[in-house]
């Protein structure tokens, strides 16, 4: 059997509305938030007292998530500069299409976010750059030229 697809993707933040507004701003839909604790969740991640706040985005298509949680307990830790470079391992960014990679560039903006270099043209295919949002996240915007 292989997937069926790629549920979400999960950023731990220590300003959950700070960071719900980023991904609202760039065009993400709200789809809830709540409280997260029990046995249960700390048996799948493998923590003990664990109780957390969430809130689960999607984008516009309906296919693709963003899950945002904010940990009470255990208190989060940071296992890498803030401002990890694009080279750093592990996870660096989430990409996303746009339509409009000024206008969003300039939203986004509003929101505390900063080119982490330049918009750059990649031939005649894509407008692309990646942007430092909130809590340092790194997202890549992209936008499909003709």
């Amino acid at each position: 059997m292989t997937i069926r697809r790629m549920d979400n993707v999960l950023i731990v933040v220590e300003d959950l509305e700070a960071a719900v507004e980023f991904f609202v701003e760039l065009g993400m839909e709200l789809e809830g938030r709540g409280p997260v604790e029990g046995r249960w969740v700390e048996r799948v991640i493998g923590l003990d007292d664990v109780r957390q706040d969430i809130a689960m985005l999607r984008t516009p298509d309906g296919h693709s998530r963003v899950e945002l949680a904010m940990f009470h307990t255990p208190q989060a830790i940071s296992a890498e500069p803030k401002d990890a470079p694009a080279n750093t391992l592990g996870i660096r960014r989430i990409m996303f299409a746009v339509d409009d990679i000024d206008d969003v560039v300039a939203r986004l903006r509003t929101h505390g976010a900063e080119l982490v270099g330049e918009v750059e043209q990649y031939e005649d295919s894509y407008r692309l750059c990646y942007v430092r949002g909130p809590e340092a996240i790194i997202v890549g915007l992209a936008e499909q030229l003709s």
